[in-house]
């Protein structure tokens, strides 16, 4: 407050005047709370379900085949977010069963010298293939993969029996894990002679091969092959 001095001027004293309660404007407390869960929500989301590329879901995928169903890697601890793991496979038999699905496959198209090696681009095929696939049948990408696999593996194959110069071919069943090795082989290799000199890209040429088997269509070069090597080992029964 102030006071009359000497001369009857206004001084300032020390004191300040106390301001009364209800100018004091109360500060709002800003809606912290709700952006709080917000975040919590999106966090257990994200850490709970493994999408691949972000996009595709591993839990809605159906293997129709019960004898595949182990060598399938595709559910589970087999779902990750790239085909691109890093892990080391070859290093004992049978491990790769437990590779994920969609690696297994981008590593098939890497054959031939000049693609040897470009494990990155094979993923960047795949992920074009899915997207491609998603627009034309309007399903989850990855259950049309899973299918064309159980589809496109023979289940009856032929071998030679027999020496000395006397040879026969005698039919045999094939096993589930190499039904699937074999259905990876000839779904890249459809795909690989479909875009070569053509002016239609890898991936469009993938998921045209993969819809194909999934659908058990002879326009599939792997239901072709499938189709051939059962007949032939029929015959040789």
């Amino acid at each position: 407050f102030t006071t009359k001095g000497y001369f009857g001027r206004l001084i300032m004293t020390d004191v300040e005047e106390p301001i009364p309660a209800e100018e004091v404007e109360e500060v709002e407390e800003e809606p912290v709370e709700e952006e709080e869960e917000e975040n919590a929500e999106f966090a257990l989301t994200a850490t709970t379900e493994i999408k691949l590329f972000g996009k595709w879901s591993f839990d809605d995928i159906e293997v129709h085949d019960i004898s595949l169903l182990d060598y399938l890697a595709c559910k589970g601890d087999h779902a990750t977010f790239l085909p691109h793991t890093a892990g080391r496979y070859q290093k004992k038999r049978f491990r790769k069963a437990s590779c994920p699905i969609v690696e297994r496959l981008a590593v098939c198209l890497m054959k031939k010298g000049r693609n040897s090696g470009k494990k990155l681009m094979a993923c960047r095929i795949i992920q074009h293939t899915l997207e491609i696939i998603h627009l034309l049948t309007d399903q989850n990408p990855m259950q049309v993969v899973v299918d064309a696999i159980i589809n496109s593996g023979p289940r009856e194959d032929s071998t030679r029996v027999g020496g000395a110069g006397v040879v026969r071919r005698q039919a045999v069943d094939m096993s589930p894990f190499r039904r699937v090795n074999y259905a990876l082989y000839l779904l890249a290799t459809g795909a690989r002679e479909a875009s070569f000199r053509n002016l239609k890209t890898m991936a469009e040429c993938l998921a045209e091969e993969l819809i194909n088997a999934a659908r058990g269509s002879s326009n599939s070069y792997a239901i072709k092959k499938k189709d051939e090597i059962e007949r032939v080992s029929k015959s040789n029964r």
